[in-house]
């Protein structure tokens, strides 16, 4: 029965983190000056992108393809490191707060870098947006890492029973 219970609070506690990290994600965005231009030419661009590709007879499932690439891109990036995290910890009965918000924001940063497959060497420009972005991103994941250990994480037993 206390499977159960904690298999509630757990995954509780994820429908409320992996909003959280979005909306850090979200704000991280637009507040970042740099990050908050990019995405502002790159929405005007693709919008009147879209637009022009309906126009010219482009059938809509080419969007919906980019929109499923996009919401797959967001999946990965604000679902799967607070679920391994919540998982792993959950299995290995950690209950510390840095362990679950360092953790989930470590493994979030690193989603575009593991994405890759390799460290580039540039540009001294691109590496520091590189920076910004995954600072943004770590704090995303720090967020949600929180969040879950705020709801399930503290109040967990802490004597390895499940």
């Amino acid at each position: 029965m206390r499977f159960l219970g904690r298999l509630f609070v757990g995954s509780l506690a994820l429908v409320l983190a992996i909003p959280c990290g979005a909306l850090v994600l979200g704000l991280g965005a637009m507040l970042d000056p740099v990050s908050r231009e990019v995405l502002g030419s790159l929405g005007l661009v693709g919008l009147f992108a879209g637009l022009n590709d309906l126009a010219s007879g482009v059938g809509p499932e080419t969007i919906l393809f980019a929109l499923a690439a996009f919401a797959r891109a967001l999946f990965l990036l604000l679902v799967v490191p607070p679920v391994l995290v919540a998982v792993l910890g959950e299995t290995l009965n950690w209950r510390g707060a840095i362990g679950y918000g360092a953790g989930t924001g470590l493994l979030t940063a690193l989603v575009p870098w593991l994405a890759r497959g390799a460290v580039r060497m540039g540009d001294p420009q691109v590496l520091a947006l590189e920076g910004r972005i995954t600072a943004i991103l770590f704090l995303t994941g720090a967020a949600s890492g929180l969040v879950y250990w705020l709801v399930a994480g503290r109040f967990g037993p802490r004597d390895g029973a499940v």
